[in-house]
C-alpha cells in the first residue's frame, strides 16, 4: 500500500445483533488534511470512528497507519498510536477543575506528587493559546455547555496527536467561537496532523476541509473535492434525493400580541430585558456565547429564579416561579443541553412524550389510557420521524438526533401556547433539520408564539421573523426581517446597542 496516506480503513464491516452498522467501509485520510466525514443521524458515522479509535472492535476489514497494518484492540491502544477523539456528547469529570479534566490521565510526577502551581500554569497556557479565557481552576460543571467544549478540545490537543477526530465540535459555539477552532485546525495541519471533521453544517465544512466524504445506512456513498461541487450535490451524497430549500417557507398570517415579557432582571445575568412576541410569529434570539440568551430563557420557564420583572400571556400577569407552573400557563421549554435536561435517558420514549401532558391521557379515576398514549405517542415518532424499534424504546438507546426529536415531540404533545427552543437542532442531521424546520411552521401557523435561540446564524436568519440579539445579558437590538445579515447580527452582538 501506498505510504502517502496516513490513515486507511479498507473494508471495514460491523454489525450489532444482526444490524449492519458498517458495510465495506473504505475511507483514508493524508498527512496534514481536514477531511469531512458527513451524512445522516445513524449513517455509520461515529461507529467508523470509534473503530478507528479502538472503543469499537471491526468485525472485518484492515487498518493500516502510515503503511503499517495495526490492530487497534482498546481506546488505549488508539492514543498510543496517535489518535485523538472529541465525541459529540462530553466525556468530563464535572466535579473536577479544568484543569484536572485537561491531564487527568497525567497528574503527578512517578512518586505520585502533584506540583498544581505547574499543572494551573501548562492549563492556562494551552487554553490561552486556543484562544479562550477560561480559568483552569473553575469547576467544570461551573461552565457552559460551549466552555465545557473548549475543555474538550483542549484535552484533546494537550496529547500528541497524528489524527485527531472531532465530532460536531462547533455545535454549541457561536461564529466568533468556531473561527478560533477553525484557527487552531489549521495550525494543525501545516504541522502534519490529519484531522477527520464530523458536522452537519455543510457551510464549515466547505470553508475548512480538503476532501468530503459521505455516508449513508452504513455505506460510503462517495468523496468530494469541495471547490468542485455544491452543497445540493453533497446532500444528494447523504440522504439519496436533492433538497431544494433548506429552510421552507412559512405561509401563516402572524396575529396579535401573545405573549410580553417586562423588565426581567435576574442577578448579573439577565439584565431590564423586554420583548414580545405575536400569534404564529417566530423571535430569534442571537447573540454570541454566553450573550445571556439561555438565561432569560431559564428565567422565563421559572428553571432560574429571576429578581424582577413580569410575563404576559394573551394580557394576563404569569406568576412564574417554576418550571411547573410554566407548563401549566402552555409554555414549553426546549433545552440546549437534552441529555441533562430535555429526556430522561432511562426511561421508554413513550414516559418522555407525555410526561408534560399526563392530563390528555388520564381518565375520570386518575388511571393513564395506555391504549389512547401509545396511540399519540406513535403518531409523533411517525410525524417527527424518530427512528426507533417502538414507543417503549429507552431514550438512551436512540441516536443524538431521535434523543432531540423526542424532546421536542414533548412539547408539541402539551399544546403549547409559547415554546422556548435553545439550539432545536443542536447535532441533528440536515434531512432532520428540515423536518423539524417544517415542524417550527406548522407550530406558527397553528398560532403558537415560538422563540428561538441558536448559534447557527443562518438558522436564525432562515427560520425567524424578527431577530432579537443579546449581549451582556440584555437586549442590544432588534432587526426585521429585511434588515437580517450576518454581519448586522455580529455587528450588533459585539458593537452594542442598534443604532451605536
Amino acid at each position: 500500500m501506498s505510504e502517502k496516506y496516513r490513515i486507511e480503513m479498507e473494508n471495514i464491516s460491523k454489525s450489532f445483533g444482526g444490524v449492519h452498522a458498517l458495510k465495506d467501509v473504505t475511507f483514508s485520510v493524508k498527512p496534514g488534511e481536514i477531511h469531512a466525514l458527513v451524512g445522516e443521524n445513524g449513517a455509520g458515522k461515529s461507529t467508523l470512528m470509534k473503530i478507528l479509535s479502538g472503543a469499537y472492535q471491526k468485525d472485518s476489514g484492515v487498518i493500516r497507519i502510515d503503511g503499517k497494518q495495526v490492530n487497534i484492540n482498546n481506546p488505549h491502544k488508539g492514543k498510543e498510536l496517535g489518535i485523538g477523539i472529541i465525541y459529540q456528547e462530553f466525556a468530563l469529570a464535572p466535579h473536577l477543575t479544568v484543569a484536572e479534566n485537561i491531564f487527568i490521565n497525567r497528574m503527578g510526577n512517578r512518586r505520585g506528587i502533584m506540583n498544581w502551581r505547574e499543572l494551573y500554569s501548562k492549563a492556562d497556557e494551552l487554553i490561552k493559546s486556543i484562544g479562550f479565557n477560561i480559568s483552569s481552576r473553575t469547576i467544570v460543571n461551573k461552565l457552559s455547555v460551549a466552555f465545557q467544549q473548549v475543555v474538550e478540545i483542549t484535552k484533546a490537543l494537550s496529547q500528541n496527536v497524528k489524527v485527531l477526530i472531532l465530532d460536531e465540535p462547533t455545535a454549541v459555539l457561536a461564529p466568533r467561537e468556531a473561527e478560533r477552532l477553525f484557527e487552531i485546525l489549521f495550525k494543525l495541519k501545516e504541522q502534519g496532523v490529519s484531522i477527520i471533521y464530523i458536522s452537519h453544517r455543510l457551510d464549515e465544512i466547505f470553508k475548512i476541509s480538503d476532501r468530503i466524504t459521505a455516508m449513508k445506512d452504513g455505506c460510503v456513498t462517495g468523496t468530494v473535492f469541495p471547490h468542485e461541487v455544491s452543497t445540493d450535490d453533497v446532500i444528494s451524497l447523504m440522504i439519496g434525493r436533492k433538497l431544494s430549500a433548506l429552510f421552507p417557507k412559512r405561509e401563516c398570517v402572524i396575529g396579535e400580541e401573545l405573549f410580553r415579557v417586562e423588565g426581567l432582571n435576574s442577578d448579573e445575568k439577565v439584565n431590564n430585558v423586554s420583548f414580545s412576541v405575536r400569534k404564529g410569529e417566530v423571535v430569534g434570539l442571537a447573540g454570541l456565547v454566553g450573550s445571556g440568551r439561555t438565561e432569560i430563557a431559564r428565567a422565563i420557564f421559572g428553571a432560574d429564579a429571576f429578581v424582577s420583572g413580569k410575563v404576559f400571556l394573551k394580557g394576563q400577569e404569569l406568576k412564574i416561579k417554576t418550571p411547573k407552573q410554566a407548563v401549566k400557563y402552555g409554555i414549553g421549554l426546549l433545552p440546549e443541553s437534552r441529555k441533562e435536561q430535555g429526556v430522561i435517558l432511562t426511561l421508554p420514549i413513550r414516559y418522555n412524550v407525555t410526561m408534560s401532558s399526563l392530563k390528555k391521557i388520564t381518565g375520570i379515576a386518575g388511571l393513564i389510557k395506555k391504549k389512547k398514549e401509545k396511540a399519540d405517542v406513535h403518531e409523533l415518532i411517525e410525524k417527527l420521524t424518530i427512528k426507533t424499534r417502538s414507543t417503549e424504546e429507552y431514550v438512551a438507546n436512540l441516536s443524538g438526533g431521535n434523543q432531540q426529536k423526542v424532546a421536542f415531540a414533548k412539547w408539541v404533545n402539551a399544546d403549547c401556547e409559547v415554546i422556548i427552543l435553545d439550539e432545536p437542532t443542536r447535532g441533528v442531521d440536515v434531512g432532520a433539520k428540515v423536518e423539524i424546520y417544517c415542524l417550527i411552521n406548522e407550530l406558527a401557523a397553528r398560532g403558537v408564539g415560538i422563540i428561538m435561540i441558536s448559534s447557527e446564524l443562518m438558522e436564525i436568519i432562515g427560520m425567524c421573523d424578527r431577530i432579537l440579539v443579546v449581549g451582556q445579558g440584555s437586549i442590544k437590538g432588534e432587526l426585521s426581517k429585511g434588515e437580517f445579515s450576518e454581519e448586522s447580527i455580529m455587528k450588533m452582538a459585539i458593537g452594542g446597542k442598534q443604532g451605536e
